[in-house]
């Protein structure tokens, strides 16, 4: 099962690691390698960019950053290679995710003399952005032709369990995920509150878009860091979320 319909796939600029992931994924088809095993390692890479980070490894700093990246695709791919859909594996990738940006962040703050309430504008910044490319992906995906519909537009109960999981996990997990994501969810779907009524996603917005994605996110932290511009990190992602408005008005103007 793909993400999207051959018609619907874009030119996505966040998944970059996407070739990598299917290298991953085949030479561990055939072994008992999990997908939930795979989302672990991809925190595991998170967790030692930001130790590198504090220890002022930069450049490995950044080959962790886009290892995570890698790993974060190769979980979801070795899922739809082997047709074991998970929604303990889609939280648990959503909860790593969010955990290590705010990590990823304060050390960044704390290292470069940023106010901690800076910082925090940041993550907020970061995750926002994040989740409007999150919202309309998730979208497209729920309106492709036998696209991925594991993970849904509106969230507002847990799901049914897939087989081979149990639902009290899953029940855990989503009340985790709505704990660390309601607000930025809420928020999105404030300011675009008709987007799931659209069907028009053409290509070239959808790759405009993916510039707001994790990978997208994952790549400029590492360019920064391996050209020593580590102080521009916290106001960049700040002033970087002045595209969010425009973003959702060509969208807007797109129906």
């Amino acid at each position: 099962m793909s993400k999207l319909s051959p018609d619907n796939k874009f030119l996505d600029f966040s998944d970059y690691g996407r070739s990598m992931a299917k290298l991953i994924v085949s030479t561990v088809i055939n072994t008992k390698v999990t997908p939930i095993q795979l989302t672990l390692a991809f925190g595991v890479s998170g967790l030692l960019a930001v130790y590198c980070i504090f220890k002022g490894y930069f450049v490995l700093a950044g080959v962790f950053l886009i290892l995570k990246s890698i790993l974060d695709a190769a979980d979801g791919e070795l899922a739809r290679q082997k047709n074991t859909p998970s929604y303990t594996g889609r939280y648990l990738d959503s909860i790593f995710d969010i955990i290590l940006n705010l990590m990823l962040l304060l050390v960044i703050g704390y290292l470069s003399y940023s106010p901690l309430w800076l910082t925090i504008l940041a993550f907020f910044c970061v995750q926002l952005q994040g989740t409007l490319y999150n919202y309309y992906y998730v979208i497209l995906r729920n309106i492709s032709v036998d696209g991925d519909q594991t993970s849904k537009v509106f969230e507002q109960k847990a799901p049914k369990a897939f087989e081979g999981e149990k639902q009290s996990t899953v029940n855990t997990m989503f009340l985790i995920f709505q704990v660390l994501y309601s607000f930025f969810d809420r928020t999105i779907q404030a300011l675009d509150n008709n987007a799931h009524r659209s069907k028009n996603y053409p290509n070239w917005f959808m790759s405009l878009v993916s510039i707001y994605g994790l990978g997208s996110q994952l790549l400029i932290i590492a360019l920064f860091l391996a050209f020593g511009k580590m102080t521009l990190i916290i106001p960049f992602f700040i002033g970087y979320t002045v595209l969010l408005p425009f973003m959702i008005l060509v969208r807007k103007g797109l129906r």
